[in-house]
């Protein structure tokens, strides 16, 4: 994973490279933001490059990682000597001290084989308070030839006086497009599962890995269906039997809720792209850019007040749900509102 093949980020990604180039990677630091955006993937990015036998450079990346040779290879299959993972114990979700003792002991050697050893402490917030006390000391006398890189969704959950000591990159969701040519590529989905995926994924490839592509592939059909109609017609008797078509399906109340839920969501990014395309923004934005003709059809009908609106609404009828809404009370009510 050479730092050119990962998804967005391009500017954190070309500091890490310029840092690694020049030597001048801090001896601890932070990688926080939305799970499945990629952090950890640059984490093994930073060692690959670090230790490559055959390093390359760029327009874009001062440094990078061949990704071919033997180092690599290694690091991308965990088994190099001089990069450790930690992570939480499968059996408790957490961090252990004993783990975290372990690394500080073996970080206070010069690399076995490598240049530097990096040390990557995988959703580091599931280390306990004494855990992160334990690593304090080094973090704040770090080896010379060991690095240290926290990666964390949750940084707050970690002590000020580890953060007080690790510069902080931020990472930020990805785009629907950057969401989707990760699922093509590197998932083997289809152009159309991985947009509708993308579409849900709050710019998070681990979160449109967990997504079901055909309940999503559904729910935007039923999305675009419903906004069609209720272009067309503005007939209440006609909207309240669209609500029905909306939470068709057997299962619990609770089943029925979720099930809905899943169809605002998918209602909710069509009617954003319906948005941007009538209030003429950036359409590299949108995330159904597959439906940006019939999309376009409903920007005449959809103006930027009416999709803003009718947004709003569907937001409305989501946190319903969460408060346990009747489904059929809930999509009744943001048919006739649309």
């Amino acid at each position: 994973m050479p730092f050119r093949t990962i998804a967005g980020h391009s500017r954190l990604l070309s500091l890490l490279a310029r840092g690694v180039a020049r030597d001048s990677v801090p001896p601890a630091v932070l990688l926080a933001g939305p799970s499945g955006v990629g952090k950890r993937l640059t984490a093994l990015a930073v060692a690959q490059a670090i230790n490559c036998l055959q390093p390359q450079s760029s327009e874009r990346f001062e440094r990078d990682a061949c990704g071919e040779c033997a180092s690599c290879r290694r690091i991308a299959r965990g088994i190099h000597p001089d990069v450790i993972i930690v992570e939480p114990a499968g059996d408790t979700g957490s961090i252990k001290i004993e783990q975290l003792r372990e690394v500080i002991d073996r970080s206070q050697y010069r690399p076995f084989e490598g240049r530097r050893r990096v040390v990557i402490i995988d959703e580091a917030d599931a280390a306990g308070d004494a855990a992160q006390s334990a690593l304090l000391k080094t973090l704040e006398e770090p080896p010379s030839a060991s690095i240290f890189i926290l990666v964390s969704s949750m940084p707050d959950a970690l002590l000020p006086t580890v953060l007080s000591r690790c510069p902080r990159l931020r990472f930020g969701p990805l785009t629907p497009n950057e969401v989707a040519r990760v699922l093509v590529q590197d998932h083997g989905y289809s152009e159309q599962d991985a947009r509708v995926a993308a579409a849900e994924s709050d710019g998070s490839v681990g979160r449109a890995l967990q997504s079901q592509s055909d309940d999503l592939s559904e729910a935007r059909e039923a999305a675009q269906r419903m906004l069609e109609e209720t272009a067309r017609t503005s007939d209440p008797v006609r909207r309240i039997s669209l609500a029905r078509e909306l939470t068709e399906g057997k299962g619990t109340p609770a089943e029925e809720r979720n099930r809905l839920a899943v169809r605002l969501r998918a209602l909710g990014s069509l009617l954003r792209d319906v948005g941007i395309i009538a209030t003429r923004a950036d359409r590299s934005m949108m995330a159904n850019a597959d439906l940006e003709k019939p999309l376009e059809k409903l920007a005449s009908s959809y103006d930027a007040h009416r999709s803003m609106r009718a947004y709003v609404a569907v937001d409305r009828a989501l946190a319903a749900l969460d408060r346990n809404a009747s489904a059929k009370v809930v999509a009744d009510w943001l048919l006739l509102e649309l």
